[in-house]
């Protein structure tokens, strides 16, 4: 199962005004990506990933273009995921709004009708509780099947495969359904007369060897026979803690480049502290102007989460770059996650590094990966404020020197704007609302 546009969806349901209207959720300035689009905006062909001036020339007047509200986004997370935990005591999160759940480690009817009223009753309970965020289900045999099910019923739907049909709903689907089928791949097998899932099944596991290799070869020879024996885990290890910033405009300065490390490291090593986890290896991430992508990384003797040992050691990698000609994207993150830290608590400065590594990446496309946190504390578009006058409301936008302000909620009708001093004594920063009672 997952939700619906989530993002947009939960800005929706928060911002009374909002509902019915497109929304756009994701870096709202120059260079931002769009996160999510709501349907709504889906329909004037808005998507995740592209670039966000794109989707305002997309879209019409009117449109909601907001900053992501993360805590928002995890309470509704937190709220699905007990759900889905109160189903089966096997659930694998995939994502803030998706996860497997593997019916047959609960007490289920595993009969075609049995498991479509577990997934409707299921579907029913997770719109109430999240104050009306929908969510598509895909049940089958396999989670191949599954995941393919969720997404062919978007929104609101629901498909299930029953056992022996596996082939017969695969088959006619384009090959860019399977996963791990991208234009690359779909343009070989375009070129191969190959256009959908059964088309693909009936060429030889040779050719497709030859054509993608050994391991791409035979995974879609297993895929296009609905051939998936996959388990759903309960636990997924983190393989990395990272965040990073994309610039409204090339970045050249030394100086500031530095402070924006240090609050990337800030934020890793919090992130880390909230995981109970902790690192040895840090990474740099540059991106310049041609998409080209750098990556420096340092592995440390004893793992850490230390934002000040982070941000040390990314200073020092940063420092081997040259920066002259301005960078568009700046990223720090650990790896080699382990569940403890063995710091020396009476240094100030990190240990000697093992080994450091550099990559440098050809140009690639802007990553469709949620974009990161802000770390300005102006204000920003859709973002949760409190007034000591008029009480909760969000913030509708801001500039020369002024912010404007609707106050309304989840549970209100549509409210006032006002406009304030961007300086106003009497406007604060606040919490997500609480969609279960009146404002």
């Amino acid at each position: 199962m997952d939700l619906d546009a989530m993002f947009a969806a939960v800005e929706q349901r928060d911002k009374v005004s909002l509902r019915g209207r497109p929304v756009i959720v994701g870096g709202v300035a120059g260079r931002g990506v769009v996160a999510t689009a709501s349907y709504e905006a889906r329909a004037y062909g808005a998507r995740s990933a592209m670039p966000t001036a794109e989707a305002r020339r997309r879209c019409p007047p009117g449109t909601a273009f907001l900053a992501p509200r993360f805590g928002a986004y995890r309470r509704t997370s937190e709220v699905f995921m007990a759900l889905l935990a109160d189903v089966s005591p096997v659930v694998e999160q995939v994502s803030i709004d998706e996860a497997y759940v593997d019916l047959a480690a609960g007490d289920h009817d595993l009969s075609t009708a049995g498991v479509t009223a577990v997934a409707r009753r299921l579907k029913a309970v997770v719109a109430e509780a999240t104050g009306g965020i929908t969510g598509s289900v895909g049940a089958a045999s396999s989670k191949l099947l599954a995941k393919i099910g969720s997404d062919l019923r978007k929104p609101d739907g629901l498909l299930v495969v029953a056992a022996g049909e596996e082939r017969a709903v695969l088959h006619p689907l384009p090959v860019g359904r399977l996963p791990g089928v991208g234009p690359t791949t779909q343009e070989r097998l375009r070129r191969a007369q190959v256009h959908t899932v059964g088309q693909l099944a009936a060429v030889a596991l040779p050719d497709l060897i030859e054509w993608f290799g050994q391991a791409h070869g035979a995974g879609l020879y297993r895929l296009a026979r609905a051939d998936d024996d996959r388990t759903v885990v309960t636990e997924r290890e983190a393989k990395s803690v990272s965040a990073e910033e994309t610039f409204d405009v090339d970045v050249a300065d030394r100086a500031r480049l530095v402070r924006e490390l240090d609050l990337l490291a800030a934020r890793v090593g919090g992130r880390l502290r909230a995981g109970g986890i902790s690192g040895r290896t840090v990474t740099v991430k540059i991106r310049h102007h041609d998409f080209t992508t750098i990556t420096r990384s340092l592995t440390r003797d004893q793992p850490t989460d230390d934002p000040r040992l982070v941000a040390e050691l990314a200073r020092r990698l940063l420092a081997d770059v040259d920066t002259a000609a301005g960078i568009r994207l700046l990223g720090v993150g650990m790896t080699t996650l382990t569940d403890f830290a063995q710091d020396d608590l009476f240094s100030s400065s990190a240990p000697a590094a093992s080994h450091v590594d550099a990559t440098v990446a050809a140009p690639e496309e802007v990553e469709p990966s949620v974009p990161a946190e802000p770390v300005s504390t102006q204000w920003r578009p859709g973002q949760d404020v409190r007034h000591d006058e008029h009480g909760p409301g969000w913030v509708w936008g801001s500039g020369l020197g002024r912010v404007t302000v609707r106050f309304e909620g989840p549970t209100t009708p549509p409210g006032p704007v006002r406009t304030f001093a961007v300086d106003d004594p009497k406007l604060h920063p606040a919490e997500p609302p609480d969609w279960t009672v009146s404002a």
